[in-house]
């Protein structure tokens, strides 16, 4: 989705009792020009982390360090984590990136980035993936994103400061990114700037810990506001005439909590409450309508096209053009612009400018869009997220942005859902991420696919789980060959890989034993003179190989019968001289197989 460049549309909490988080944010953009409490006069960069619950103001003081670099002359990259976005692959670093392509034409892309352009494009969301092309190892993909980023900030000539705020829905593949390249921040003198809540990082989430705690440092963990500080918002809010039982009341209420203070405080404002001791008990009853079924309760008495709206707004997450917002909850032009008027109102969702200069839907703060989703009833829930995945498909987002959609939707057997999901696991291998490939392609071999399909989903499902559980593989593959009616083309690609899982698994004996079944059955030349190049292969590193002689004396007389035509011709010469060498055959011999 768009990374949105301007400010959320909520009124933050004035930065109140955050002078030492203030100071060390001031004091690390400081070190990027050479300037120190030392004297130092060596650009410095580093990692700066916050944590804090919901609502305590990560975002209010991460927008300060926004300004304050870009005063400064920074170049500044800025990403949010999604809680309905975690699992698309790169989505943070897409962010990041993009909007310093978005006003570059496809050659000036290439231009940049140089011999990485087909590594890192699909990652960056910069091209579409081709079909049929390698997929990059993970790795590479994570090198080729050092350089970007790298390249961005020689070629900036300004100090990077990098801000991600709610890492805590970041996802994977961008956190395993930022986790490995935030040790070279230093030596590039750039800044991380890091915000989350601890108590909702996911268990499996050790690059983000360990990014937290990096070097032994604690993040910086924002505390509750105090009755004075409250007092002070509250005043602002509804007048110096608030008593200070009615502040203190405030405190009690929201714990402390920026966000939850000044919702309060607003609604307090625009309810004409005083601010006063009698008036408690509507304070209470105020408060009640800020966060939770409250809010819920709110939101459902403007009426059901506006609830919708926001359900529709809950489901797609952040950034989502207006338009595909109104055709998810199925309103009109005009039924859109009015509910979100109301919303607007209400201070639950608002309209900003994407970097596209498009018009995009984005909820006032995550607690609300996380309440408002967790409303809405199961069933509409999963009906929203089909017709969002259409949706996003229909207007050219391609099958990654749908395919977390259809994670969510009941299996129904629907080929336009195995479809959208075998191609957005090419997308996700394509910009390595085969984690998300994974996710997707089991996903629709629960949907289930078409019979005549299944056996192509089991082979790219297999083949995806090849290295990261190759004992899965072989369940799979070999249920793949047990279909009926297979093409040829696509046993003899399973029978390969299952042979390669066979391999990685220490099982060579049966490896070749399948090779050489399915070479006997094989009706086509050149299919069996592929099972039986693989065959020699695997049986040449057996140990437990009963007569390697005759497989010597065979591997002999193939080897005189080809030239190298093909790949599996030029893999049985190399084999033959491999075995030469092996045999103390003549060095001439060897070589010329060789050769």
């Amino acid at each position: 989705m768009s990374h949105v460049t301007e400010p959320r549309g909520w009124d933050p909490a004035p930065l109140l009792e955050r002078e030492s988080e203030i100071l060390a944010i001031h004091r690390a953009v400081d070190e990027l020009f050479g300037v120190s409490d030392t004297g130092s006069p060596a650009r410095r960069g580093g990692v700066l982390t916050f944590a804090g619950s919901g609502g305590i103001g990560k975002t209010t003081l991460l927008g300060e360090a926004r300004r304050h670099a870009a005063d400064r002359g920074c170049t500044v990259l800025f990403a949010r984590g999604g809680e309905q976005e975690k699992q698309v692959p790169f989505h943070v670093m897409r962010q990041l990136i993009q909007p310093t392509f978005a006003a570059l034409s496809d050659q000036e892309r290439r231009d940049v980035l140089g011999s990485w352009h087909g590594i890192v494009a699909p990652a960056l969301g910069l091209t579409a993936s081709a079909k049929g092309r390698t997929a990059p190892d993970p790795q590479g993909v994570r090198d080729g994103l050092d350089w970007v980023v790298t390249h961005l900030a020689v070629r900036s000539g300004a100090p990077v400061v990098l801000i991600l705020d709610d890492a805590h829905w970041a996802d994977a593949e961008s956190l395993g990114w930022l986790a490995a390249f935030a040790a070279r921040a230093e030596e590039l003198a750039m800044l991380i700037m890091v915000a989350c809540r601890p108590d909702e990082i996911p268990s499996d989430a050790a690059p983000l810990r360990a990014l937290m705690s990096r070097q032994g440092t604690r993040p910086h963990e924002l505390a509750p506001l105090t009755t004075s500080a409250v007092a002070r918002i509250v005043r602002e809010a509804l007048g110096d005439s608030a008593d200070d039982v009615f502040c203190r009341e405030c405190w009690a209420i929201t714990g402390g909590n920026p966000f939850e203070v000044v919702e309060l405080g607003m609604k307090g404002r625009d309810r004409g409450l005083k601010p006063h001791q009698e008036n408690i008990p509507q304070l209470r009853d105020l408060a009640s309508a800020v966060k939770g079924s409250g809010l819920i309760e709110r939101l459902e008495q403007l009426g059901p096209s506006t609830v919708r709206l926001a359900w529709a707004a809950a489901v797609l997450g952040n950034a989502v053009p207006v338009g595909i917002v109104g055709g998810v909850a199925a309103l009109g032009d005009a039924q859109t612009a009015d509910a979100i008027d109301q919303l607007h109102n209400a201070r639950i969702l608002t309209v900003l400018t994407s970097v596209q200069r498009k018009e995009v839907v984005e909820f006032f703060h995550p607690l609300i869009a996380t309440a408002v989703y967790r409303s809405i009833p199961p069933g509409v829930r999963v009906g929203m997220h089909g017709m969002a995945a259409q949706a996003l498909v229909d207007d050219g987002h391609g099958p990654t942005a749908a395919a977390r959609h259809l994670l969510e939707m009941h299996p129904e057997g629907d080929p336009w859902v195995v479809q959208q999901l075998r191609r957005a696991a090419r997308e996700s291998f394509s910009a390595g991420a085969p984690d998300a490939a994974r996710r997707y392609l089991a996903r629709a071999l629960r949907e289930p696919p078409e019979a005549e399909h299944r056996a192509e989903v089991l082979f790219e499902l297999g083949s995806a789980n090849l290295l990261h559980d190759p004992v899965t593989t072989i369940n799979q593959l070999r249920t793949a060959l047990e279909e009926p009616s297979t093409a040829p083309e696509l046993r003899e690609a399973i029978t390969y890989r299952l042979a390669q899982a066979l391999g990685h698994t220490g099982q060579l004996a049966q490896a070749a034993e399948l090779l050489a079944e399915e070479a006997r059955h094989a009706t086509n030349s050149r299919t069996r003179l592929r099972m039986q190049a693989e065959q020699f292969k695997w049986n040449s590193v057996r140990v437990d190989e009963e007569n390697s002689p005759a497989r010597s004396r065979l591997l002999v007389q193939f080897a005189k019968r080809i030239v190298g035509r093909g790949l599996a011709e030029r893999h049985i010469l190399g084999l033959r001289a491999w075995d030469a060498a092996l045999r103390g055959e003549p060095v001439a011999t060897a070589l010329e197989y060789a050769e």
